[in-house]
C-alpha cells in the first residue's frame, strides 16, 4: 500500500491549508499553469520544481531571483527534503509529511516522473472549455479558405480575434467566473492560427528548445536544464496541425509515407518533427531556437564560451581562408560558433551558405543562400547537399559556408578546399578533434569512390587546417574545450597539435563548471605567414606563462 503524502501550505495572514497529494512533479509558481500556484510579488512565474515520489521528496529552485529554502538555507540546484522540513518560497512555507506516522521506503535520487497535479479537474475542465469553442471557432470562420485567399495576417488575426470574443461572450454562461476571458482568447487563437501552446516560449529568450512528446506533455530547456510545463495541447490533432503549419510553407510534407520531417521557422529556429506510426506517443515536436538577433563573439565571451584571446585567433585564421571544422556533439552550439565565425568574412567577398535547412544568419549583403530539398510524394526531385556543393563551384564562390557536413559531400568539400576555395567553413559531427579525421574518412567512402585510406587522408590533411571542438558541459553551459591544427601527413596518420584547450579545475557548489582556457604552448605552423598578409598578432596569447590567460579563467 502506498504511504499516504500530505502537504501544508502556510500562507501568510491566513489559516494553513492541508492537501493530500500523489507522486508527480508539481510546478510551483505565480503562473497560473503551475501546479503549485503561490500569487506574491516575491514568487516567480515558475519559480522552482517540488518532486513526490513514495521514497522521497526533492525541491528544486529554478534560479529565482529571491530563491529557494530548506529550513532558511538557500537552495543551490535539486535537494532532497526530509519529512518535516519547511520549505520556504517567498513568505510561504511548505511542509511535507507522511500521515499516520508512516515513513518512506528509502531515499534516493528521483528519476523522471509523469506530472501528477493537484489541479487536474480545473485544467482538464480548461480543456474541455476550449475544444468547445475551438470547433465553434473554425464553424464561424472558415480559416483555411481565409488563409488560401491570402487575406493579410493582420486582418485574419482580427477577424479570429473579434470571433472568439463574441463566441466567449456567448458562452459565458459555461465559464468559470474566475477564468481570464482574453487569456483564454489568446489560447483558442494561437492554437488556431499559431503555435498553439508553444507561442509563448518562441516568445521566451531564455528557453532555448522546446521538446513536444505528444499532445499532453510538453518540457522546455532553459539554463542548460529541462524544464516540465503544464501547457499541453488540446488533441494530437492539433499537434499534427501545427507540424503542418511549420512544413507546409517551405515545401515539406509529413504523412504516414513521409512520417518525420527537418524545417525551419521564419526566424531560423530548427524543427524536427515525427508522427505516427514511428512516434508511439503520438505526434512528437523538437524546437531549437535561435536568436531573434544573431549571438556575436562578445556574446560567446560573455557565455564564458571562449576568451577575447581565441576569439582574436579564430578572426585571424578566418582573414587568413583557413579551411576550418567546427565540430562538437548534438547541442553543442556548432551552428551558433559557425554564425559568429561567418561574420568575421570579408564584405567584399561572394559567400555561398549550403544548409539542410537555412540557419545561418550572415550580416553581409553578398551572400547567396541555399537549401537542399526533399524528395516529393513520389520519391523524386530530391536536391541534396551534396549537389549544392558540386553546383557551388560553378557560382564563382569565394568562400563556402556548409551547415553541416555528414555524407558524401565531404569529398565534394575536400576537393574544393584543395582546388583554390580555401577559407571554407563547415561543421561535423564528432567526440574529438581526432574523431572528426575518422568521420570525414566515413564520410568520403559514403560517397561511394573506392578510395585507398592513405589518398583519403592526404586529401583531409591537404584540406583541412583547424579543427574548433565544441562541447556541452555537466552545467548545460557550451565551451571550446579544443583548437586543434592539423599539421600533415607523417606516413600513414595525421598529424596534430593542440593550440587551446579548455582544462577543467572543479565543479561549484551551485553545479557550475569551473575551469580556464590555456595555451597548450604550441605555435600554429602559419603564424610567419601573418605579417605577409598585412595581420598582426600577438605571440603572448601562445604562452601559457603568460599573465593575460587570466582572462581565460571561468
Amino acid at each position: 500500500m502506498s504511504p499516504t503524502i500530505q502537504l501544508e501550505i502556510r500562507r501568510p495572514g491566513k489559516e494553513p491549508g492541508v492537501y493530500a497529494i500523489e507522486p508527480g512533479v508539481y510546478a510551483i509558481g505565480r503562473d497560473e499553469d503551475c501546479h503549485l500556484r503561490l500569487s506574491h510579488e516575491r514568487i516567480e512565474g515558475r519559480h522552482a520544481i517540488l518532486t513526490v515520489r513514495e521514497d522521497g521528496f526533492w525541491i528544486e529552485d529554478l534560479d529565482s531571483t529571491e530563491g529557494t529554502f530548506v529550513d532558511r538555507i538557500r537552495v543551490s540546484g535539486r535537494q532532497p527534503v526530509v519529512a518535516g522540513q519547511m520549505i520556504g518560497i517567498g513568505p510561504f512555507t511548505l511542509v511535507l509529511t507522511m500521515a499516520d506516522g508512516e515513513t518512506f521506503k528509502q531515499q534516493s535520487t528521483p528519476e523522471p516522473a509523469q506530472t501528477s497535479p493537484i489541479r487536474i479537474e480545473e485544467i482538464e475542465q480548461r480543456r474541455k472549455i476550449k475544444q468547445q469553442i475551438h470547433s465553434e471557432l473554425v464553424e464561424r470562420l472558415d480559416i483555411k479558405r481565409l488563409a488560401a485567399t491570402r487575406v493579410h495576417q493582420d486582418e485574419l488575426k482580427q477577424r479570429a480575434l473579434q470571433t472568439l470574443r463574441d463566441i466567449i461572450r456567448d458562452r459565458s454562461d459555461m465559464l468559470p467566473p474566475e477564468m481570464d476571458r482574453d487569456a483564454l482568447a489568446k489560447e483558442i487563437y494561437d492554437e488556431a492560427l499559431g503555435l498553439g501552446p508553444l507561442e509563448d516560449f518562441l516568445a521566451d529568450p531564455d528557453v532555448t528548445e522546446i521538446m513536444v512528446n505528444g499532445y499532453n506533455q510538453v518540457y522546455v530547456e532553459k539554463k542548460g536544464r529541462l524544464i516540465p510545463v503544464n501547457k499541453t495541447f488540446l488533441d494530437n490533432d492539433s499537434v499534427l496541425a501545427i507540424i503542418e503549419r511549420i512544413v507546409s510553407p517551405i515545401g515539406r510534407r509529413i504523412d504516414e509515407s513521409q512520417p518525420y520531417v527537418d524545417a525551419r521557422l521564419p526566424d531560423g529556429s530548427r524543427v524536427n518533427a515525427i508522427i505516427p506510426p514511428l512516434s508511439l506517443v503520438g505526434p512528437c515536436l523538437t524546437i531549437r531556437k535561435f536568436s531573434k538577433v544573431p549571438y556575436t563573439d562578445k556574446d560567446l565571451i560573455r557565455f564564458g564560451t571562449m576568451t577575447p584571446a581565441i576569439a582574436e585567433f579564430a578572426r585571424l585564421c578566418v582573414l587568413m581562408r583557413k579551411n576550418i571544422v567546427i565540430s562538437g556533439g548534438t547541442g553543442s552550439g556548432k551552428t551558433t560558433l559557425l554564425n559568429v565565425l561567418s561574420s568575421y568574412l570579408p564584405e567584399n567577398e561572394r559567400i555561398i551558405t549550403i544548409e539542410d535547412a537555412a540557419e545561418l544568419k550572415l550580416e553581409q549583403t553578398h551572400v547567396v543562400r541555399l537549401e537542399a530539398r526533399p524528395p516529393n510524394i513520389e520519391g523524386r526531385g530530391a536536391i541534396t547537399i551534396r549537389d549544392l556543393v558540386r553546383n557551388a563551384l560553378r557560382m564563382r564562390p569565394d568562400r563556402i559556408v556548409v551547415g553541416e557536413c555528414r555524407g558524401g559531400e565531404a569529398l565534394d568539400m575536400l576537393q574544393a578546399m584543395n582546388t583554390g576555395h580555401d577559407g571554407s567553413l563547415t561543421t561535423v559531427h564528432a567526440n574529438s578533434p581526432r574523431d572528426v579525421i575518422s568521420r570525414l574518412e566515413t564520410m568520403v567512402l559514403m560517397s561511394g569512390m573506392d578510395l585507398p585510406v592513405r589518398a583519403i587522408r592526404e586529401q583531409i590533411a591537404s584540406a583541412i587546417d583547424l579543427i574548433i571542438h565544441e562541447s556541452r558541459l555537466s552545467d548545460g553551459s557550451r565551451r571550446i574545450v579544443k583548437i586543434t591544427e592539423v599539421v600533415g601527413l607523417e606516413g600513414d596518420q595525421i598529424t596534430m597539435q593542440d593550440i587551446f584547450e579548455f582544462r577543467q579545475t572543479g565543479v561549484a557548489a551551485d553545479g557550475r563548471v569551473l575551469g580556464v582556457f590555456m595555451p597548450t604552448g604550441a605555435v600554429p605552423t602559419f603564424i610567419e605567414d601573418v605579417a605577409t598578409r598585412g595581420l598582426s598578432i600577438d605571440r603572448r596569447i601562445f604562452d601559457p606563462m603568460s599573465s593575460q590567460q587570466g582572462a581565460g579563467k571561468c
